[in-house]
């Protein structure tokens, strides 16, 4: 991820006065059931073993990365990684350009419409942003030819565990994004990268296999319906995710996306013949989930009584 390297030079300009809470993680630590990253962010996962697979951190302004990978029959399943900077100070002026470069202005990557980015929902006020996004990635391009100096260090330790471990690998993955920072919440910037194997999905199989010809490609994808049917499960899953990653980072109320829009009923949903009961159903799931505070799912639920 870019942050670290770009935010280095801030180390001279910048008196930090906050501390993380983050645990600390190890290369070839094992995680199972929850990725316990701090007392705030901690992300369930599906069962098997997961690996520490990357870990880099600098010191002022704080700031630390770590990811993790699940594998099934020596192939990659799943990776996951949490970006986290502590950034609150004095130096606001120094600080908001760069994060503004670095989300907004970006040639490679950013939190703005890119031709291949599916999906790109965000909330922009100032320095404060919220946003999530959902792609698919050519992971061939990703590991051997990354378009920034950024990604070549993350591309660097995916390679070493993947050839460390013997492990092959999708051409294709699907990739969700959510990132948050806001002031009035202590100045951390959080965020999470989430990128699965398709087949998870029970999505069909692809012939195509370069960023722009694969089938998952927004402008692709109506040529491909059993594609596009995996790609709007995968929206779902990411804005579920999302919401509660917003909780997690106790993003103020007006800051939240709407995306209750991309919600997919699963297979282990009931439907009634009363409409009201099966909405108080989806929102006390949303509850449960953590996807929605308390304020909210009471709120919500009087809205739908009403």
């Amino acid at each position: 991820m870019k942050k670290i390297l770009c935010l280095l030079f801030l180390s001279f300009i910048i008196n930090f006065n906050s501390h993380s809470s983050a645990k600390t993680f190890y290369i070839g630590d094992q995680v199972n059931d929850y990725f316990n990253y701090n007392k705030d962010i901690k992300i369930k996962l599906k069962p098997g073993n997961w690996t520490v697979i990357r870990k880099a951190t600098r010191g002022v302004p704080k700031q630390k990365i770590v990811s993790i990978g699940r594998v099934e029959d020596n192939q990659i399943m799943e990776v996951i990684e949490v970006y986290e900077g502590l950034l609150a100070g004095y130096y606001i002026k120094y600080i908001d350009p760069i994060l503004i470069e670095l989300m907004f202005k970006d040639k490679h990557d950013g939190c703005y419409e890119r031709s291949e980015y599916y999906l790109l929902k965000l909330y922009r006020k100032g320095s404060t942003f919220n946003c999530m996004r959902v792609r698919h990635i050519d992971v061939t391009k990703e590991l051997n030819y990354p378009d920034g100096p950024d990604d070549k260090a993350a591309a660097s330790a995916y390679n070493f565990w993947i050839k460390s471990n013997s492990l092959t690998y999708p051409k294709i993955l699907l990739q969700s994004y959510h990132s948050y920072f806001s002031r009035l919440v202590g100045g951390k910037w959080y965020e999470v990268r989430h990128m699965v194997h398709p087949k998870l999905l029970n999505a069909p199989k692809s012939n195509f296999f370069t960023e722009e010809t694969s089938e998952y490609h927004k402008n692709n994808i109506s040529q491909f319906p059993d594609h596009k049917k995996t790609m709007e499960k995968w929206i779902s899953i990411s804005s579920r995710f999302h919401k509660n990653f917003e909780n997690m980072v106790k993003a103020k109320s007006h800051h939240k996306l709407s995306l209750e829009k991309y919600f997919i009923e699963t297979k282990t949903d009931t439907k009634s013949d009363d409409p009201v009961v099966d909405q108080l159903k989806q929102l006390n799931e949303l509850f449960k989930s953590g996807a929605l505070t308390k304020e909210e799912f009471e709120k919500a639920k009087q809205k739908i009584l009403n």
